[in-house]
């Protein structure tokens, strides 16, 4: 079996081709990424491709599943970089794996997708896809999911596939999220227990995680199982401000979530922080999934908590973790993070 992997280089792209590659059924992976990669893993080879204007098509013949995880999150500042690239993108991939006749396709979507809930009630994978209209990643999401409605009703002998995960983290994506979501500004060596007194406890702070080789075993499974349909996958327990508490040795502190959100989108608007406010309200109204149809009908479990995995992000950004490729590699940052700097937090992809 010879895969695509869309995106392969970053958190889960790297953790989908190392389970890919596990499994004696896959004979090949192809895994594509805008900037070059350099990663020594059996059955993958690497290639060079940009969603928004190379010829996907000519890359896919012959794949018997392609696996879309490509994704632009920054910068947050000009949403039509991050439209072109998310949308039109994908919309591009959707595109390629019909004119190349590949038979199967399995797409990243995300908790992101979903419309606002309450966080009391698990949704499963009928609760709507409208997502949070003022976040950029949410409303791609929703469009995205849109757009893969209309493939499966013009070619419906295509397998297609779409996975919700959750929060996805491991020790080795620490720096590359730190770099998406902190900027060069957080001190990544004092997120330590013993060193941060106190903790906000927001209302409807809440969330699911999971470990990104977890993630990479749901696609595995969709990818060489007979699976249709949309899967949530996420771990236990949920993160809430208890749990994060409890990984800093912290005392909680009511915060209204007004106060916090004002606090974010004024660093925003200095420049302070890449990561939009709108995102800040999207994790505030995205639901607790039921993962139950990940479980019974794809055959996925996840080996580690949702708190574990958290706990690795953690370390990695202590330790100033990575990986080598572009996206994860310390490297990426510059000396003392100066070509963070340089290019603006958040303004520049």
């Amino acid at each position: 079996m010879r895969v695509v992997v869309v995106g392969a280089t970053g958190n889960v792209g790297t953790s989908t081709v190392q389970a890919l590659a596990a499994d004696p059924r896959i004979t090949s992976i192809l895994g594509l990424a805008r900037r070059q990669a350099d990663l020594d893993i059996d059955k993958a080879e690497w290639a060079k491709a940009d969603v928004t204007r190379d010829d996907l098509a000519a890359l896919f013949r012959g794949a018997d599943v392609v696996v879309h995880l490509a994704w632009l999150f920054q910068p947050t500042r000009n949403p039509w970089v991050t439209w072109r690239n998310n949308v039109l993108g994908s919309e591009r991939v959707f595109r390629a794996v019909v004119d190349a006749g590949v038979p199967a396709l399995v797409y990243s979507s995300s908790v992101g997708a979903y419309s606002p809930s309450d966080k009391e009630h698990r949704r499963d994978e009928s609760w709507p896809t409208h997502g949070w209209p003022e976040a950029a990643y949410s409303r791609e999401k929703a469009y995205v999911e849109r757009l893969l409605d209309g493939v499966e009703a013009e070619h419906p002998g295509l397998r297609a596939v779409r996975l919700r995960p959750g929060f996805i983290f491991k020790r080795e994506a620490a720096t590359g999220q730190r770099r998406l979501f902190g900027g060069p500004l957080v001190p990544g060596s004092l997120v330590r227990p013993g060193l941060i007194p106190v903790f906000p406890d927001i209302p409807d702070l809440a969330f699911q995680a999971l470990h990104s080789s977890d993630a990479g075993e749901a696609f595995r499974l969709a990818v060489t199982g007979e699976a249709r349909g949309a899967f949530n996958v996420a771990a236990e327990p949920v993160i809430d401000a208890a749990e994060l508490a409890g990984m800093f040795g912290a005392r909680r502190v009511p915060v209204p979530a007004a106060g916090a959100r004002a606090a974010l989108a004024a660093a925003w608007r200095l420049g302070l922080v890449p990561a939009s406010p709108y995102l800040f309200d999207l994790v505030l109204r995205a639901p607790i999934m039921d993962t139950a149809r990940a479980r019974d009908e794809l055959g996925w479990t996840p080996e580690r908590s949702g708190t574990s995995a958290m706990r690795e992000f953690l370390e990695g950004l202590r330790e100033g973790a990575g990986m080598e490729t572009p996206p994860l590699a310390p490297e990426t940052s510059g000396p003392l993070r100066l070509r963070e700097l340089m290019t603006g937090i958040g303004r520049r992809p």
